[in-house]
């Protein structure tokens, strides 16, 4: 299990409470960069900012339904992604009367459309060209290109090809003999 420092945590909390509170997405956080799968909360945090009592989510897991990671102490921990599962369960059963074998199935295809569209997007991403830089440690890591540059470089691109733009100079002779 992976140690996340007090400023991380703060952030990870805050765009927790977004999620449940449906001010952002599971894909913005995404996008934004975060982890959606770093076990981050524990139970008691999950069952304060979802309104539900921790021992619901012990059933949850127990049935399969959330199933957070695992400390090597046994203690569970709830993701950005089990959050959001989190919040989709209590709907379609709470609001929309769905028992919790629907739920499950319903939250698996959900997922599963999420992740399509998180490889969809990937993939109109890399088809675009790409840069890469050295990260402080030594890694190369990718860095997106944003869309105001390529939109710059593609005007420059234009005006360079644009004639009127030429700073050319054309001389036109004219003989006697063609009028």
């Amino acid at each position: 299990m992976v140690r996340v420092d007090p400023e991380t945590r703060r952030i990870y909390l805050a765009c927790a409470r977004g999620l449940v509170a449906g001010r952002i997405s599971l894909d913005a956080a995404d996008d934004a960069g975060l982890d959606i799968e770093l076990p981050v909360f524990s139970v008691g945090q999950v069952g304060q900012l979802a309104n539900i009592h921790p021992q619901t989510l012990r059933q949850y897991d127990r049935l399969g339904l959330i199933v957070p990671k695992r400390t090597e102490g046994g203690a569970r921990r709830y993701s950005l992604r089990d959050l959001d599962r989190l919040g989709q369960a209590q709907h379609l059963s709470q609001d929309e009367s769905i028992n919790l074998a629907g739920v499950t199935r319903i939250l698996a295809l959900a997922e599963e459309n999420r992740q399509l569209r998180r490889q969809l997007r990937r993939s109109h991403q890399s088809q675009e060209s790409s840069m890469f830089a050295a990260a402080a440690d030594g890694r190369v890591v990718e860095v997106r290109r944003s869309s105001r540059a390529r939109l710059w470089r593609q005007d420059i691109a234009d005006r360079e090809a644009d004639p009127t733009n030429s700073k050319s100079l054309i001389v036109w002779s004219m003989s006697s003999s063609g009028r």
